[in-house]
């Protein structure tokens, strides 16, 4: 038995629980996506084929990554 490095809850394995190394996964990449999301579509350049509510949502994304930064 371990103590799980994520939720600091006991294990019943000498590991970290699954279910709580899946979650800390699927949130590294979606921070890693929200991060690269506006230089892999490059809307900037391309602002005319790109519909509004996707440059309001692109707008809002990078706002909020130079908030982090």
């Amino acid at each position: 038995m371990k103590i799980c490095s994520i939720c600091k809850k006991i294990s019943g394995t000498d590991e970290d629980h699954l279910h709580c190394q899946e979650k800390l996964r699927i949130e590294t990449e979606a921070d890693d996506f929200k991060k690269n999301i506006t230089e892999k579509l490059d809307f900037m350049k391309n602002a005319d084929n790109v519909s509004s509510d996707i440059k309001a949502l692109m707008g809002h994304m990078s706002r909020e990554k130079n908030k982090e930064s």
